[in-house]
C-alpha cells in the first residue's frame, strides 16, 4: 500500500513537498485556503482540496485522519500553523512535520508534540553562505554544529591514487562514504555511486568524494584543492 500524505499550505514550500511527494509515487491530498493554489497542484497530486484547515470536520471530510504523515507549511501565519498542529494531533495523526519561520516558532510546534520542525529559509541562508565560504564545496548537509557530510571535487593531488594512498583518515581525520563518477553509458553521460568504496579503489579525474568529518577537518581538505 502507497503511504499517504496530507500537505496543508500550498506555497513555495507546500507546493514543492507535494510536487515530490507525488513525483516518488505517493498518495498526496494538498490542502489550501486559496483556490489558485488548489489549482496549482490539482494536476498532480491525488487530490487537491479548498478548505480551512483549522476545522477538524473539514479535514475529516477529506480523509486526514487516515494519512500517515502530515506536513503543515502555513509558516507565515504562526497562529495558524499552531491551530492546525494542535487539530492534527487531536485528529491522531501519529507523524507531522511542521514548518517554522522562527526558533520560537519552531520550539512551540516542538512542544505541541510535532515529530519534525523544519526552517526552509534558514537552512537555504546557511547553504548560500557556506557556498560562499567554501565555494570548492558543491553540497553540505549538518549534522550539527561542529560536524557535516559534503560532497567535493577529488582534489587534483588524489587522483590517480588508491583510498590508502590518499590518507583520508589518517592524514585528515575524514572518512569517505562514497564516489559519484561521471560515465558514459550508451552515448549519454549518466552517473555511478560507489558506496563504502574500498582501500584499493582509486580516484580518477572528475570524481565528486562524498565525506563525512568534523568542519575543520573538512575545511582543510578543501583548502587543498
Amino acid at each position: 500500500m502507497k503511504n499517504q500524505y496530507a500537505v496543508i499550505g500550498l506555497g513555495r514550500f507546500g507546493f514543492s513537498v507535494a510536487e515530490t511527494l507525488s513525483e516518488c509515487d505517493c498518495e498526496v491530498i494538498a490542502i489550501d485556503r486559496e483556490e489558485e493554489k488548489v489549482k496549482s497542484v490539482a494536476d498532480f497530486v491525488t487530490h487537491a482540496v479548498q478548505l480551512d484547515a483549522m476545522d477538524e470536520r473539514a479535514l475529516r471530510s477529506v480523509g486526514v485522519q487516515n494519512v500517515d504523515v502530515a506536513v503543515v507549511s502555513i509558516g507565515e501565519n504562526i497562529e495558524a500553523s499552531i491551530l492546525v498542529v494542535m487539530t492534527l494531533k487531536e485528529m491522531g495523526i501519529k507523524y507531522v512535520v511542521a514548518k517554522a519561520v522562527t526558533r520560537l516558532h519552531g520550539k512551540v510546534l516542538e512542544n505541541l508534540g510535532v515529530n519534525k520542525v523544519v526552517y526552509p529559509e534558514r537552512d537555504m541562508a546557511v547553504r548560500v553562505a557556506h557556498s560562499l565560504i567554501r565555494p570548492n564545496i558543491l553540497e553540505q548537509l549538518e549534522l550539527s554544529q561542529e560536524y557535516s557530510i559534503i560532497e567535493l571535487p577529488a582534489p587534483k593531488g588524489f587522483v590517480g591514487k588508491t583510498l590508502k594512498e590518499s590518507q583520508l583518515r589518517s592524514k585528515y581525520g575524514v572518512n569517505l562514504i562514497a564516489i559519484k563518477r561521471r560515465v558514459s553509458k550508451e552515448g549519454e553521460m549518466g552517473e555511478t555511486w560507489n558506496v563504502n568504496p574500498m582501500a584499493t579503489d582509486t580516484i580518477q579525474e572528475g570524481d565528486v568524494l562524498v565525506l563525512i568529518g568534523s568542519n575543520e577537518d573538512l575545511d582543510r581538505l578543501g583548502i587543498e584543492r
